[in-house]
């Protein structure tokens, strides 16, 4: 079995993380979204409601799971079993971070990293950009995933 991890902050999981998702299940058996627990990062959401919002996002996927994580990537990838971690690029600017954190991975761990490019219609949003909507009381649903709920927002 092909098993990767999706790791991030996911504060929001936006639309174009799940696009990512969706496309690495066409390459893996399972992935398991780690969201990744920073003591000293103010979030907007809690991990509670941040694994709540991805849950939504793939109640009828059994074949992602979703994992909060205190520790390195690489070491959380090896906890749940996983021999890839799976990412995705927005900009050229992600792409020296991306590859550096990739070759240490790989160096310490054998994990290899997938890079998956974010599609065009994507690649503006970011998860801070929603979280400044969110914080100028803006309507952000067009920028989650279909059938994701989030506190805070006025749902019609």
């Amino acid at each position: 079995m092909k098993r990767a991890i999706f790791p991030g902050s996911f504060d929001p999981f936006t639309i174009g993380h799940y696009s990512i998702v969706m496309r690495g299940l066409e390459i893996f058996d399972e992935i398991v979204i780690g969201i990744g627990i920073n003591q000293t990062k103010r979030n907007l959401f809690s991990v509670k409601e941040r694994q709540n919002m991805i849950e939504q996002a793939f109640v009828s996927e059994p074949r992602v799971k979703i994992q909060p994580y205190n520790c390195l990537t690489i070491d959380f990838a090896q906890q749940v079993g996983a021999d890839f971690v799976l990412r995705g690029l927005r900009t050229v600017a992600d792409f020296e971070y991306e590859r550096s954190i990739a070759d240490a991975n790989r160096k310490l761990s054998g994990i290899e990293t997938v890079i998956l490019f974010t599609e065009d219609k994507y690649a503006f949003i970011s998860s801070t950009v929603v979280r400044d909507l969110v914080s100028f009381g803006k309507d952000i649903r067009q920028f989650l995933p279909p059938g994701v709920t989030v506190p805070y927002i006025k749902q019609s």
